[in-house]
């Protein structure tokens, strides 16, 4: 953890993992991954002034990556077929248990001209 403040990485995660369970989501069960995608988003709060997802490439215009602000447009049918979202910041049931890993899936984000 380099660019930002550890307390402020902990304050956010523990937000996110707060939200993801009331909301029926689950963050990764690997803290030290979650934690440098937490400080990821809170890198390109700075930078951009919205969470972009860590694992795309941001534009820096806010509507043309509404998409992929976190939580992203394609978090929700990733977690469905594959159990976790692109970044694997979010992650299903079975991932949380231990029961599966995640893996590496595809982008659902259409190439932008």
């Amino acid at each position: 953890m380099s660019e930002i403040d550890k307390e402020k990485i902990d304050k956010l995660y523990d937000r996110l993992n707060k939200y993801a369970e009331s909301n029926g989501y689950h963050l990764n069960p690997d803290i030290e991954f979650t934690k440098s995608l937490v400080e990821s988003l809170l890198i390109n709060q700075d930078r951009y002034g919205y969470w972009a997802c860590p694992c795309r490439l941001a534009s820096g215009v806010r509507e043309k990556d509404e998409d992929i602000i976190c939580p992203c447009t394609y978090r929700d049918p990733d977690l469905k077929e594959y159990g976790s979202c692109f970044c694997a910041l979010y992650v299903s049931e079975e991932i949380k248990k231990g029961e599966k890993k995640p893996k590496s899936i595809p982008d659902r984000r259409p190439v932008k001209k």
